[in-house]
């Protein structure tokens, strides 16, 4: 009992974590930025990808290790939407952490970087797909979609 309430909790606090960092991302991103605020927003990224990952793990271990049966999940649709938003949420994010790496480094901080509208758009996009995973889990939870 003791590890599924420590799992579910980790869960949720990377939950929180991922939704933190996205809306911190919404607010930190411009059409144009310095390399000192992209260095602040790739370390906002990595807080978000770690958190991503964690996400994972623990549902994982909820899913085959800790608590209701895998079946409870693995026989819901509803369960397979969410994690399919889930991992289109971190293909939309490739971009974006893959182009804040490689503009945060060099030596003058002060340089403008102009931002792709993909990008801009991308994180708009996961935010708004991030805030549909918990109406999801929620009907999950209460048995809705199973098959």
């Amino acid at each position: 009992m003791n590890d599924l309430i420590l799992i579910k909790y980790l869960h949720f606090i990377a939950i929180f974590g991922v939704v933190g960092s996205l809306i911190t991302e919404q607010f930190m991103i411009d059409e144009k930025l310095t390399k000192k605020e992209i260095k602040r927003l790739s370390f906002v990224d990595a807080v978000y990808g770690i958190s991503a990952i964690l996400v994972l793990v623990a549902g994982f271990t909820l899913w085959f290790g800790v608590g209701k049966p895998a079946e409870f999940y693995t026989k819901n649709w509803i369960f397979h939407t969410k994690v399919t938003l889930f991992i289109f949420v971190g293909i939309l994010s490739i971009y974006p952490t893959i182009f804040f790496l490689k503009k945060r480094n060099g030596d003058d901080i002060l340089t403008i970087i102009h931002i792709p509208k993909v990008i801009l758009w991308s994180i708009r996009i996961e935010l708004l797909i991030v805030f549909v995973i918990p109406l999801l889990a929620i009907l999950m939870a209460l048995g809705i979609g199973r098959f």
